[in-house]
């Protein structure tokens, strides 16, 4: 995914935080604010108790995947932070994709598929 898709700083962070929505699952907190940009950006927050630091980094690489994945369904001019619970850690990348179509279908931020 490209560096201009990413949020790293943490003034955005908290924008997002404060300004935005939020929708969560067992396994992921989505929060998302709508701003005026030509494509949407993503930041992952995977704290310590998920694990070392090759599992935190095996749950980022998912989440990024999966966002590549879904960016055709998508609306483009959103900032999304992606928080991971606990559960995560034991799940394989179809499952982590799954729950992140979830929290993203009950936001109301992916595209409306044409018949």
């Amino acid at each position: 995914m490209k560096k201009a898709y990413r949020i790293k700083k943490n003034k955005e962070f908290q924008n997002v935080f404060r300004n935005g929505k939020s929708f969560a699952n067992r396994q992921l907190v989505l929060y998302y604010l709508q701003k005026d940009q030509p494509h949407f950006r993503i930041g992952l927050s995977v704290s310590k108790r998920i694990g070392n630091a090759v599992m935190r980094n095996k749950v980022k690489r998912y989440l990024r995947q999966a966002f590549h994945e879904l960016e055709e369904e998508l609306c483009m001019d959103y900032d999304f932070v992606v928080i991971a619970r606990k559960p995560v850690n034991t799940m394989e990348y179809h499952e982590v994709k799954k729950s992140l179509k979830h929290v993203l279908k009950r936001s109301g931020v992916r595209k409306k598929k044409a018949k």
